[in-house]
């Protein structure tokens, strides 16, 4: 008996999606857990495990984009293990950034640039040519993702808290309210710390105040506008490489992940690197035009309007 549906799987540091699809471009059934990146989660194997549990019948195909794949050969090998003990369909994995990209353009030339947990971009040229810039992890990299964003945000507070840096637009103050800490210097550093002593997966923990420091920048706190412009000239920069390396400077971008929702971000991305592409299919896209192909179904401009439509009528868009 034929098989007709597929699995696709965007696997990042915050969340982890799963999608199954029809040969049509309808969504049989999606389902959502924890964040699956190897390096900062570890109970990743339980996460792809539940979520795998009961996938296997009428399964043609697979396709996973795991944050961290390919940027550590222990990990990746793990990765691909767990994933085939799991899977014993045909499957295929690829780096989640590699699989944004490739929902992003169709599968055509372009660069993703993501901002979520962590940042990274991924383009491919117009030759086919393709490169990939960050993703370094947090302790020397990331740039401009949502992790250096709520780090940044806590060193300015600590920062204005001691008098290092002017309090502007009441920063301490919104803080404060976010955190339900008092706006007294000496018993919001108390709570600070405590919240710090207290902190159990310090990267999610840290990059969740992202949004908030969005909806800051959004209502004219200064402090909260500096962030996001610094935050914006490093991301700026991961475009400016890959249009370099793959010899492309009018090749468009696009973006994926949490903290590109910041219009104040994009509008200042836009300023340095042109204006974006809006994504052709978001990053679980990408991962089912990988797994249909695989599956050697026909992905036609029929095939992924639908897609977008039951993603879109779905919230998964």
């Amino acid at each position: 008996m034929q098989k007709t549906e597929i699995v696709a799987i965007d696997g990042g540091g915050t969340k982890t999606l799963l999608l199954r699809v029809r040969q049509d471009g309808t969504i049989a059934a999606w389902r959502k857990a924890g964040g699956s990146n190897p390096f900062d989660v570890p109970e990743w194997r339980a996460v792809l495990t539940g979520l795998m549990m009961g996938q296997q019948q009428n399964l043609a195909a697979a396709a996973f984009g795991m944050a961290g794949f390919g940027e550590s050969g222990r990990l990746s090998r793990e990765l691909t293990e767990t994933l085939a003990t799991l899977c014993p369909a045909p499957h295929s994995i690829h780096n989640d950034v590699d699989m944004a990209c490739r929902g992003a353009f169709l599968n055509g030339p372009g660069i993703l640039l993501l901002s979520g947990t962590g940042s990274m971009a991924w383009g491919m040229g117009e030759d086919g040519q393709t490169a990939r810039v960050g993703g370094w992890g947090s302790l020397f990299g990331d740039e401009g993702s949502a992790y250096w964003i709520g780090r940044l945000a806590l060193a300015r507070l600590s920062q204005c808290l001691d008098g290092r840096v002017e309090d502007k637009s009441g920063f301490v103050s919104r803080f404060a309210a976010l955190q339900g800490w008092p706006e007294d210097a000496a018993l919001c550093g108390s709570a600070l710390q405590e919240w710090y002593a207290n902190l159990v997966e310090i990267r999610p923990s840290v990059a969740a105040l992202a949004v908030e420091i969005g909806r800051f920048a959004e209502q004219g706190c200064e402090i909260a506008r500096e962030i996001f412009a610094e935050a914006a000239e490093a991301l700026a920069c991961h475009v400016h490489g890959l249009r370099h390396r793959l010899s492309g400077e009018t090749l468009r971008w696009s973006y994926a992940g949490g903290t590109m929702r910041s219009a104040i971000l994009r509008e200042a991305l836009s300023r340095e690197c042109g204006a974006p592409l809006a994504p052709g299919l978001p990053p679980i896209g990408g991962a089912v035009l990988v797994a249909a192909s695989l599956a050697g179904w026909q992905t036609d401009e029929r095939f992924i309007a639908q897609l977008a439509v039951s993603l879109e009528a779905e919230g998964l868009s």
